[in-house]
């Protein structure tokens, strides 16, 4: 599985579903949107996590399951096993690391055999990340990686389009490895610890409209393809869009918490997921549209904090139930989804990732089809 493809699935209502395998992480980059430290003691049930992961089958599973954190590979047999495990259904896996593992450049044996598990294997790297794990040490982690036939790519991180780390970043990846690693370029957004460093710097409109942090039309169509994957929080709760300070908040909205993997198998979730007004309409034309058109006297706030608000506003819930509960909001969620996912993954980073690099998202291995 290539980047393009992960990326191509996201606006997919229930196309895909990101686990975060634990909070812990031995790094300690100031950016990190999860507060992960090595004192952080949040992880899901790993058993309940097997029995949710096992409850897919050949009709009923997401495409992909993402696992993050933190640190996942803090607990590579685990993510192996849930690789095996959704495998059997005709799900694929990817993972996210910060490769902490990696400062000498080197890949241990019980990380590389938990990686070779996977279908696609993506490394953090910023600025701050290269305090801790050098650039070269992480290229030449992900050489072995590549070798060995697990696609790969990077997830980069900078303060903006014209963040010079981001230019020299990219230019050193593309030359490493003649284009066969694709890259997702995001800016960095003020949640967790990086709300201390976005205090410093102005919020571009890309950042702020994926994060909440600044408004954007409230009467123009945004559709919301965050909304879309469910997400396993860690504390095994089922959250239906993976904005930090959604999947963080207790209690959660009641329109954005979809169960509990103690409680609850992939069928019910996704079926909550795909009959939800609410969710239906913030896909389809986002959050602001829906609380502008039915509580034009509240002042928007932010994108997802105006997302967050319409549990607090019965009328709205009134009426998605009435504009979207059939049939008709079904088709509506699906035509949206459909639309975004013909307009490809580029389109989908140029409006929620750095817009200046989003081609790079497109880049393929020559070769690999996993």
């Amino acid at each position: 599985m290539e980047l393009a493809e992960l990326i191509g699935l996201r606006p997919v209502p229930c196309g895909g579903l990101m686990v975060t395998l634990t909070r812990r992480c031995p790094l300690s980059c100031a950016h990190c949107s999860t507060n992960s430290s090595m004192q952080a003691a949040e992880c899901p049930d790993p058993e309940q996590l097997r029995r949710f992961v096992a409850s897919f089958d050949a009709r009923n599973r997401p495409e992909v399951v993402l696992l993050t954190g933190g640190e996942p590979l803090l607990l590579p047999e685990l993510a192996a096993r849930l690789a095996a495990e959704a495998r059997t259904a005709g799900t694929r896996t990817a993972l996210l690391s910060g490769m902490f593992f990696a400062r000498d450049g080197r890949v241990p044996a019980r990380i590389l055999r938990a990686i070779t598990a996977l279908d696609h294997f993506s490394a953090s790297l910023d600025v701050h990340h290269e305090r801790e794990v050098p650039r070269a040490a992480v290229l030449r982690a992900l050489r072995t990686v590549l070798d060995t036939g697990i696609p790969v790519s990077v997830h980069l991180t900078g303060a903006g389009p014209d963040d010079p780390y981001l230019a020299s970043a990219v230019t050193d990846i593309r030359r490493t490895f003649a284009d066969r690693v694709p890259m997702l370029v995001n800016e960095l957004r003020p949640l967790g610890r990086g709300a201390g460093l976005m205090r410093q710097k102005p919020v571009s409109a890309a950042a702020g409209a994926a994060s909440g942090a600044v408004s954007s039309s409230d009467s123009a169509a945004a559709p919301c393809a965050l909304a879309a994957w469910p997400v396993v929080a860690f504390d095994g709760t089922v959250v239906a869009c993976c904005n930090q300070a959604t999947v963080d908040r207790r209690p959660v909205p009641a329109h954005l918490r979809l169960g509990h993997i103690a409680d609850d198998d992939w069928p019910t979730v996704r079926a909550r997921s795909l009959a939800s007004p609410v969710l239906r309409l913030v896909r389809a034309a986002g959050p602001q549209r829906l609380r502008a058109r039915h509580t034009p006297a509240a002042a928007p706030t932010g994108y997802c904090t105006d997302c967050r608000a319409l549990a607090d506003s019965p009328e709205v819930l009134t009426a998605a139930a009435r504009e979207a509960g059939g049939p008709v909001g079904a088709l509506l969620d699906g035509l949206a989804a459909q639309q975004q996912r013909a307009e490809g993954p580029v389109a989908l980073v140029r409006r929620l990732g750095c817009a200046r690099y989003a081609e790079l998202v497109a880049l393929e291995a020559p070769g690999s089809g996993r």
